[in-house]
């Protein structure tokens, strides 16, 4: 499986998103109060553009008229048909057993532990002619 180095930490802030391509694949990247969730762009109910639905929380009840909020900003739900997904694990929140959308492993590395491990950016070196730029491919 290949690494992608998508973005940095400040080009996603705490409660944003990001869309990215990968591999011909559109994923979002999401940070939930410092943690970084990465799922697949298509709804597995009618293939919607998932990542662009709106981010909500639980709110659970253990009896009528009496409610708590939780969760705040994990889960993803459908712009579509109100579908829910659970950022942390891809599973649908109504159908946890059948339903889930694919979701990616993400981790947040130093740029110096990127130059030194298997991800290093492709360099050509570069000469100056008589004010004209060069590329050496």
């Amino acid at each position: 499986m290949a690494r992608h180095v998508v973005a940095t930490v400040d080009d996603i802030p705490p409660g944003q998103r990001m869309l990215v391509k990968v591999g011909g694949r559109e994923i979002g990247i999401f940070n939930v109060g410092g943690e970084y969730f990465a799922v697949s762009n298509r709804c597995p109910h009618e293939g919607a553009s998932l990542c662009k639905g709106r981010i909500v929380g639980l709110v659970e009840s253990s009896e009528p008229g009496s409610y708590r909020f939780s969760r705040r900003g994990e889960l993803l739900r459908c712009p579509w048909h109100g579908w829910e997904f659970d950022l942390r694990t891809g599973k649908s929140w109504c159908e946890p057993d059948r339903t889930k959308v694919r979701s990616y492993d993400l981790k947040v590395e130093s740029g110096g532990a990127l130059v030194e491990g298997e991800l290093q950016a492709e360099t050509f070196p570069v000469v100056i002619e008589k004010q004209y730029v060069v590329i050496e491919v």
